[in-house]
């Protein structure tokens, strides 16, 4: 059909029995998403599918997700093409800095701040790659990475000065797949950096639930 791509993004010759991609997962997830976002999926559901998709290992694990789902807009993929090899923040003495919502997840992302808040926010980033490199260059602060399952923060390359790393992975099933892997390098100097899962919405902190990964803006 003119205008719209298949869930997997993939042609309807495809093999069912392929092995499914990060990207295949991602795109998945994309869907699923956006079918919340209009209604079509009820926030149990929309959690049920996503943990599937996050652990399926063939196309046809993922078809079966979507099978119930209209196709989506060409269009509304559009910010996928939108995604930049690099891009730097310079900050001195600003106010902080966001990065919010569903913002495109770049392949590179430069830090060189001094005195200012900074969060990463990927609860509902949108991510068409397995590695986010984070070249640090940081002075005073904290530099925030909120992240959800799928998504693994390693900092063992970022170097140290007065500062301190507070690491709380997002707990999730051990053999669900890493949809995005962000390495942290550089420096970091009289700050700190945190790595943190979403915090509880209040219904959830009363059932002991985890939290659970937005459905939309």
């Amino acid at each position: 059909m003119s205008g719209e791509i298949s869930p997997t993004g993939k042609g309807s010759g495809s093999s069912p029995e392929l092995r499914a991609s990060h990207a295949d997962r991602d795109r998945v997830v994309e869907v699923l998403r956006i079918a919340a976002g209009d209604g079509l999926l009820t926030a149990e559901e929309l959690d049920e599918r996503l943990e599937a998709a996050l652990s399926a290992r063939t196309l046809s694990e993922l078809t079966v997700l979507t099978a119930d789902l209209p196709p989506v807009s060409a269009t509304a993929g559009a910010t996928v093409a939108e995604v930049k090899d690099v891009v730097r923040i310079e900050r001195v003495f600003s106010g902080a800095v966001e990065r919010v919502g569903r913002w495109v997840v770049p392949r590179r992302l430069e830090l060189a701040v001094t005195y200012c808040e900074v969060t990463l926010d990927f609860t509902d980033a949108v991510i068409t790659h397995d590695t986010l490199r984070i070249d640090v260059g940081m002075t005073g602060k904290t530099l925030t990475l909120i992240t959800r399952p799928g998504i693994v923060v390693d900092t063992d390359g970022l170097q140290l000065v007065h500062s301190k790393v507070k690491h709380r992975q997002a707990s999730a099933n051990p053999d669900a797949p890493v949809i995005l892997r962000v390495e942290l390098v550089g420096q970091a100097v009289h700050g700190r950096v945190v790595v943190r899962p979403p915090r509880r919405t209040f219904g959830e902190w009363l059932s002991r639930r985890p939290p659970s990964v937005s459905a939309g803006d």
